[in-house]
């Protein structure tokens, strides 16, 4: 069994960065693909950005040049920097590990982050 533990949502002002990050345990196949999503209040999960374990990225075009994902495979783990913040970026905010390999993929509890004046 797989699991994630995200950390470091919280409450930030317009204009603000936030570090989240993501540490996976388990049995985890080396070929994957690590990722973050968002759920927003009476929305769809969404995609944010992910990152396979060979290093290729990819990102929603709405945190495109504020977002940086990255992943340090020894360490199972999977972090991304948001900067310049806007309140549509409040959302609960999922950490991903997906097996294609396998078709498995694995979720974290979720992670509040607020941005607000």
């Amino acid at each position: 069994q797989v699991r994630l533990v995200e950390s470091g949502g919280g409450l930030v002002q317009p204009g603000g960065s936030l570090r989240l990050s993501c540490a996976a345990s388990g049995s985890i196949f080396s070929t994957n693909v690590m990722g973050w999503y968002r759920q927003a209040p009476g929305k769809q999960r969404e995609l944010v950005a992910t990152i396979s374990s060979g290093g290729w990225i990819n990102y929603a075009d709405s945190v495109k040049g504020r977002s940086v994902i990255s992943r340090d495979n020894a360490k199972n783990t999977v972090s991304l920097q948001m900067n310049s913040l806007k309140s549509e970026d409040t959302a609960v905010y999922y950490c991903n590990l997906n097996v294609p390999a396998f078709g498995e993929g694995y979720w974290g509890q979720g992670t509040q982050v607020t941005v607000s004046s």
